[in-house]
């Protein structure tokens, strides 16, 4: 029966392996997908598990999907992105209405302690500095801007200082990344330095590895992760 089982894994590691081609119609498949997306927007490139997307989109919710169906195949160990965002002259904004309108949507936002963050706008950049005391209220804040047309892009300088008396526990890291039927934790070992929290090891794909990310920023007390999570995956 071990036998078999091995001879098994074996066969489903071989139907796993693509080739740089194989993985390259893969991605331009999964941005295919992508309703938001125009297959002939962005351009696809792939060798050993690196893939590189170019081309122009009219939003930057656009690149960011783009970005995100990449990192969401198997065998992406990493994504090169070099998508440039250009609107139609009609939809152009001012930095200062972009600021006004990135502020107002924070303000709406239930998630986001829009007084303790401060927003600047220089061409179409939209800089987010401040501290938050949970990163999901981090996410939020960058969100409320990624989504406004206008926005070329997102540099979110917001840090987290969590104000929990809690220590962080690994075993709860632990046990959430074992939780998640997403991410095979086999091989994933979880270090707790402070508020800081190392993640080491290896997993198949990018996503795996985002989605670890998010579970051990969800811990109480957290300030920092540091995913040193290698993507591992034969060509």
């Amino acid at each position: 029966k071990k036998l078999e089982l091995e001879q098994c894994r074996c066969s489903q590691t071989k139907r796993n392996m693509k080739t740089n081609e194989q993985l390259q119609k893969d991605v331009q498949d999964a941005i295919k997908w992508q309703p938001l997306l125009k297959a002939a927007e962005v351009g696809v490139t792939a060798k050993d598990g690196v893939v590189s997307l170019t081309g122009i989109v009219s939003s930057f919710t656009k690149k960011l999907e783009a970005e995100k169906a990449a990192k969401g195949v198997l065998g992406v160990k990493a994504v090169v992105e070099d998508i440039h965002v250009k609107f139609a002259n009609d939809l152009n904004k001012t930095d200062l209405d972009l600021a006004n309108e990135v502020l107002s949507g924070m303000k709406w936002n239930w998630s986001v302690p829009n007084d303790s963050i401060q927003v600047k706008v220089e061409d179409g950049w939209v800089s987010l500095d401040g501290a938050v005391e949970w990163n999901y209220q981090r996410d939020a804040a960058k969100n409320c801007a990624s989504d406004l047309i206008g926005v070329k892009g997102v540099i979110n300088n917001i840090k987290v200082n969590s104000l929990s008396a809690d220590l962080v526990e690994q075993e709860a890291i632990e046990k959430a990344l074992s939780r998640s039927w997403m991410i095979d934790d086999h091989n994933i070992q979880v270090k707790v330095k402070g508020n800081k929290v190392v993640l080491r090891g290896a997993v198949e794909s990018l996503f795996e590895k985002d989605e670890a990310t998010r579970l051990a920023w969800n811990a109480p007390g957290v300030n920092e992760v540091d995913n040193e999570l290698a993507v591992v995956y034969d060509f």
